[in-house]
């Protein structure tokens, strides 16, 4: 063959080859992309699946890291380069979380006395560990090779708890101001520092490449770590809090902080995590050491560790759950072999087994309930991310099997998964001991303050709800606290004068101030005008519509509000109709009814704000409460109970009974099967009850005019309420519905406009009714979950 024709053969086949070599490489490059998109969009996903689950969202990271870790099309395309740079993301991760958990910690209570969180935090390490120890240096098939280094690390994985994944449960499990929930918080912070403590020391005796034959050869390097770790620590602890007290001092909340001053600031604290890694001290351990000793107040140590802990959470985390995965191939795995299960018993067991024994044990020496204390201990087994990253290297560093790593990670993922269900127990308990229902009005105790937060939607709401609070203040002892909310819509040219001071966002929008202003001069004049008995606060509800009934519940169960007043979305204009001026706000009221922690109350004001001299005058404003049955009328009879107290106030109790001597269909059975019998009976007896209580402390004694309408069936109900109309009535009170299968409302269901009032309230409203007679709609709180009747700080240690 001629030259020319090798050459061209030759330079055909190398361009064959270079282009797909490129192509491989560019097939690699997009899978990696899809992969990273896919982390984090399925990671967003599930948590949002589980979100009603109460999972938190490191359980979605897990499943989707295992799953994409171990799916062929994204871990193929993974070279080792990539592996390499994806696990110095991770390390990297793992080192800013344990620099934030150890900035919020504080040492200094390692040297306090004993309290109950810190034995019970001792009981359950010192047992868990040493059950671990004797367990995992007996049975050496979880390590690759006989270890005292990694039968230590593991048995301080066993020990743990994530002291911030177990505090954002029980938080957002509303048990966090509880008393066991506090404990449990204390605890759990506790069991975090001493055992990571515990391994930062451990390193320095124990490394992970021990061997006790050339231990003491190595006995120089072990003094220079630790000569190294001792001046990091003492530099952080003496030297920073100079330079970081003085930034803080010169730059108060509300006032920006210099670039140089943050730079530095934050070098500062690079250089004291870096220090002794130097001198071959763990990058991990050394952040965590360095964290401890920084000063945990102040803007800096506030600045950094929201930042950081924004960057790993949506960030750093997906990341780390996928190397994760990578490295602990299910494929490696032995599940065919009965001694891997029997690991898998065992690390299970070391993990529940010990916390729990411990803490019954300290639960014991301090009198707590054995079921309380079993609580705590499985609660304090949960492990995170940390002990995972640990986990994962023990495997790649060749100190566990993969399958033992593989098990132990999946005992971790129980001991988080089943937190929700443990705290649900928890609250169960709770609610069974609990003696009385705070959060309706029925079963408030008279004697104490009442708290009632009153929506505003603008000035015209004022007169209204100055009036609302005139009747419902009662007697200066209690008297009542009053949380005037005005519920603004978040648009864009407000959200553009927004100015954030730090944690706090003040609204510098002119229409909104100026209207602000007003309505707290008006409140607050009415407010001084009174003797006492009335404390008035101000508050602001500002969100989108989408957001703002989420708001103002969240509001409302954080100033532990008893009762809920909304304008009705329509306001009266001078011929007497009503009118939206902004259609959005009953979507608002009708989605704060299905989510509200407290009784609500929506008010249609039709001439209510306009009545005069209801404190000076005696029994001029009429009041009437309609009484027909149910959780609803029963909590609107118990606010005609605050109400009866003004001396301004005469209150009309009409109770609608059915008329059983009429033998009349029209309106069509009188029950069916999503009412039974007996629920009905039972229900009927509670009206009885309650009735029979509000009648012989009000009606009895003059106090309150008692009238009975005996009706047949809806018709009647309607004409009834129809000739109401003609009555001296300024305001009814009724209640929304949850009447079963009452005869006397089943008709109006179907005529209604506004299903959010009620049937008895959407006739009330409706546009041939009176004009002149407000009407207030009462829905009693219905609990769905989580603490019931209950305050979120209850006591049962």
């Amino acid at each position: 063959m001629p030259m020319s024709k090798v050459y061209n053969l030759t330079v055909t086949i190398s361009n064959h080859f270079d282009t797909d070599v490129l192509a491989c490489a560019l097939g690699n490059e997009k899978r990696k992309v899809i992969t990273v998109v896919l982390i984090y969009l399925l990671s967003y996903i599930l948590q949002y699946i589980l979100k009603p689950l109460s999972q938190p969202p490191i359980v979605a990271d897990i499943l989707v890291g295992m799953f994409l870790g171990n799916l062929p099309y994204s871990r193929d395309a993974f070279d080792p380069q990539a592996l390499r740079t994806i696990a110095s993301i991770a390390e990297f991760g793992i080192i800013c979380y344990a620099f934030v958990l150890a900035l919020e910690m504080d040492p200094s209570v390692i040297l306090q006395s004993p309290t109950p969180d810190s034995k019970m935090a001792y009981a359950g390490m010192t047992s868990s560990f040493f059950l671990s120890f004797s367990t995992t240096l007996f049975l050496q098939y979880y390590s690759t090779r006989r270890s005292i280094s990694s039968t230590i690390i593991l048995s301080s994985i066993l020990c743990c708890t994530s002291s911030h994944i177990l505090t954002r449960l029980i938080t957002n499990l509303k048990i966090g101001n509880s008393d066991i929930g506090k404990l449990i918080h204390a605890a759990g912070i506790h069991t975090d520092m001493i055992s990571i403590l515990i391994m930062c020391f451990g390193y320095l005796l124990f490394p992970p490449s021990f061997d006790m034959h050339d231990y003491f050869l190595k006995i120089p390097k072990t003094l220079t770590m630790g000569s190294a770790l001792l001046l990091q620590s003492m530099f952080t602890a003496d030297v920073s809090p100079m330079f970081l007290n003085w930034v803080n001092n010169k730059y108060p909340t509300g006032k920006l902080i210099d670039g140089p001053h943050l730079v530095i600031s934050i070098a500062l604290m690079v250089m004291a995590c870096y220090a002794s890694p130097f001198y071959g001290y763990n990058s991990l351990l050394s952040a965590f050491m360095a964290g401890l000793f920084l000063p945990s107040k102040g803007r800096i140590t506030k600045w950094t560790v929201a930042k950081l802990n924004y960057l790993l959470t949506t960030i750093y985390y997906p990341i780390l759950l996928f190397w994760i995965g990578i490295n602990v191939s299910i494929t490696k795995l032995e599940l065919n072999n009965w001694g891997v299960w029997g690991r898998f018993f065992v690390l299970t067991a070391n993990t529940v087994f010990g916390k729990v024994v411990g803490a019954i044990f300290g639960g014991t020496i301090l009198g707590f309930h054995w079921k309380e204390s079993t609580d705590i201990g499985l609660l304090l087994s949960a492990k995170g991310h940390f002990h995972l990253f640990l986990t994962t290297g023990l495997s790649v560093n060749k100190l566990m099997t993969p399958t033992s790593s593989f098990m132990l990670i999946v005992a971790i993922f129980l001991s988080i998964a089943l937190i929700p269900s443990i705290v649900q127990q928890i609250i169960k308990r709770a609610r069974e001991r609990a003696p009385t229902h705070p959060r309706k009005l029925q079963f408030l105790d008279p004697s104490i303050e009442h708290q009632v937060m009153v929506g505003l939607h603008g000035l015209y709401n004022v007169p209204a709800t100055i009036n609302f609070v005139e009747i419902s203040s009662g007697t200066p002892d209690p008297g009542i606290t009053v949380y005037a909310t005005d519920m603004i819509e978040l648009t864009e040219q407000i959200a553009s004068t927004l100015v954030y001071h730090g944690d706090t966002v003040n609204v510098t929008d002119k229409d909104v101030t100026d209207m602000r202003e007003e309505i707290t001069a008006r409140l607050q004049s009415y407010a001084d005008e009174k003797v006492g008995g009335i404390t008035l606060k101000r508050m602001l509800a500002l969100s989108t519509f989408g957001n703002m009934a989420q708001d103002m519940c969240i509001l409302a169960e954080d100033l532990r509000a008893q009762l809920l007043i909304l304008p009705f979305h329509k306001i009266q204009r001078e011929d007497g109709t009503l009118e939206a001026l902004q259609a959005a706000f009953r979507y608002v009221n009708r989605k704060v009814l299905r989510i509200a922690p407290c009784t609500v109350g929506i008010l249609v004001d039709r001439g209510f704000g306009m009545v005069r001299d209801i404190s000076t005058s005696v029994g001029s404003f009429h009041i009437a409460v309609i009484f027909i049955g149910g959780k609803d009328d029963r909590e609107s009879l118990a606010f005609g109970s605050w109400i009866v107290k003004h001396q301004g106030v005469k209150l009309t109790v009409i109770r609608f009974l059915l008329d059983e001597s009429t033998d009349d269909d029209n309106d069509g059975p009188k029950s069916n099967s999503s009412w039974n019998v007996a629920a009905q009976e039972a229900e009927t007896k509670l009206d009885d009850e309650y009735f029979a209580d509000f009648y012989e402390r009000h009606i009895a004694v003059g106090h309150v005019t008692y009238r009975e309408k005996h009706l047949a069936n809806s018709y009647e109900t309607y004409t009834t309420l129809q000739s109401l109309k003609e009555a001296q009535y300024k305001l009814i009170i009724v209640g929304r519905g949850k009447r079963g299968n009452s005869v006397l409302t089943a008709g109006l269901n179907d005529w209604q406009q506004y299903p959010e009032l009620g049937p008895i309230g959407d006739v009330l409203s409706g546009s041939d009714f009176s004009s002149s007679i407000s009407v207030l709609i009462v829905q009693q709180h219905c609990f769905k979950g989580g603490l019931a009747d209950m305050d979120d700080d209850f006591s049962m240690m």
